[in-house]
């Protein structure tokens, strides 16, 4: 099938791109020329919130799936709409697990849980284009699919709360610097490795039955965020020095954490993937945390260009954060 990913850059959509093309999918990209995109592709350079950039990269060549990687807004969906309606056979929006309730209810979290999370301004949006789309689907048939990644990694990540791009929180790490974990650190997380996310979503494509449904994608191993810091240092070869911090009191030093973490990381994450597998059966995911995260490190040490380190906000967050707290004497008051 002919495939157009909106935004192909990304950690998520390079990952699904390759599988896609793997699969025997003839793949196009559009973005709007600003990233580096993996070779082999076609792309298409046009911002996508241009409409008329958009049919005139598209003219001759209309896809037969749209993935929308990078749809955050109502009028963004509305335009794509505009533009793919009567010409698709599905249009696969990547929305996000922040969506669900905060806190969950029950583990492992199901499509069918509560939506709603008052914490964070991008979930609420994300929700917003969701319920949107739905109402396409059932008032027009639009042929809808959403797709709920959670905390996904490639080899350009390294997993932790505050940013995971680049090599930051494992540079910090190396140099024997401390790291905060929210509350206990105690809590489940699901951390997804982006080629196993790509081979369910690419189970997906295409598929009829997934047409007016929701659906996440993510590893069915749960860590808690200790366990996480435990293996990131295994993969760098130190012991990571963690001081545990309530999160009332990380987001009261930096208030831009609290969507990062009262809407998500905060709380536990075990999500039940057995809707994904009655459509999808042969999806597993194949990489344990332990091997991704030695990949990401293996790959950010030998490309040092990617490590972000002078952009990454997590030494300016950790530091805060941490300087407040033993200058509160480790009170949260």
């Amino acid at each position: 099938m002919r495939v157009l990913l909106l935004g192909g850059g990304g950690n998520l959509s390079s990952a699904c791109a390759v599988e896609l093309q793997r699969r025997g999918h003839e793949v196009m990209l559009l973005t709007r020329g600003r990233s580096p995109l993996p070779p082999g592709f076609v792309t298409l350079t046009a911002d996508r919130r241009d409409a008329g950039g958009m049919r005139r990269e598209l003219a001759g060549r209309y896809p037969e799936v749209v993935i929308n990687f990078i749809g955050y807004e109502v009028p963004e969906i509305e335009l794509d709409h505009g533009l793919f309606a009567g010409r698709v056979h599905q249009y696969i929006f990547i929305s996000s697990a922040t969506v669900y309730a905060k806190p969950p209810p029950r583990l492992p979290i199901r499509e069918d849980d509560p939506l709603g999370n008052p914490h964070w301004d991008y979930a609420r949006k994300k929700l917003a284009c969701e319920r949107w789309l739905m109402e396409r689907w059932l008032g027009e048939r639009f042929p809808v699919t959403i797709v709920r990644p959670s905390h996904t990694y490639s080899e350009r990540w390294i997993p932790n709360p505050v940013s995971s791009a680049g090599y930051a929180f494992a540079a910090r790490l190396e140099r024997g610097a401390p790291v905060w974990v929210p509350d206990s650190g105690d809590q489940p997380w699901t951390l997804t490795w982006a080629g196993d996310f790509a081979s369910g979503l690419a189970g997906l494509v295409g598929h009829e039955a997934a047409l007016g449904e929701a659906f996440h994608i993510t590893s069915d191993e749960a860590l808690s965020w200790r366990e996480i810091y435990r293996r990131i240092g295994e993969a760098v070869g130190v012991e990571p020095v963690v001081d545990p911090v309530p999160t009332e009191f990380i987001c009261r030093v930096c208030p831009e954490m609290t969507g990062p973490l009262k809407g998500d990381k905060a709380h536990p994450a075990v999500f039940d993937n057995s809707k994904l597998r009655r459509l999808v059966p042969d999806f597993r995911c194949r990489v344990s945390f332990r091997e991704g995260i030695r990949r990401s490190v293996a790959w950010l040490r030998a490309h040092p260009e990617a490590q972000r380190l002078d952009t990454s906000p997590v030494d300016r967050v950790m530091e805060a954060v941490l300087t407040a707290w033993r200058g509160s004497g480790g009170q949260a008051v």
